[in-house]
């Protein structure tokens, strides 16, 4: 996790533990003066609007007091969603045995984005089979991963 996300994390963590919620991840974008901080939250019951409206509310005032972004940035909460982006090691192995997209900071063998089956974690490498071979990237080489949904026909 980049520094500025842990530093988010550990900020605003326990106001959405006491609200009910597991903190499912963060995404920071830094893109100039249009910035966007998105928080996922989760919880057993599934996360409603209202859910999101209201962990929004309680974050912006954290954010305000705190400060721990410069300049002008656009607040989003979210629920993962069936597409969830995987975050952590424990987000990787609960996910074991579904088809996940990664996207690595750097080309490996010339590409980036890659799609397969998530075979587990070993160590601090994530296992995905595709095309018929089974290959670890290291958890901080990669940008996002997120779970592709499936749907019976």
């Amino acid at each position: 996790m980049a520094t500025k996300e842990s530093t988010l994390h550990s900020l605003i963590e326990p106001t959405i533990t006491d609200m009910g919620f597991e903190l499912w991840g963060i995404d920071y974008m830094a893109q100039g003066k249009h910035s966007r901080l998105v928080i996922y939250i989760d919880q057993a019951n599934g996360v409603t609007v209202e859910h999101c409206a209201d962990v929004s509310r309680q974050v912006s005032a954290i954010l305000d007091v705190e400060d721990p972004i410069s300049g002008h940035y656009t607040l989003e909460v979210s629920s993962p969603g069936m597409d969830r982006p995987l975050f952590t090691p424990a987000h990787f192995e609960a996910y074991t045995g579904n088809i996940v997209s990664l996207r690595l900071r750097a080309p490996f063998e010339g590409r980036r984005k890659f799609k397969g089956v998530l075979a587990g974690i070993d160590g601090d490498e994530v296992l995905l089979q595709f095309e018929g071979e089974e290959y670890g990237f290291p958890i901080e080489t990669i940008e996002r991963a997120q779970v592709v949904p499936q749907f019976d026909n």
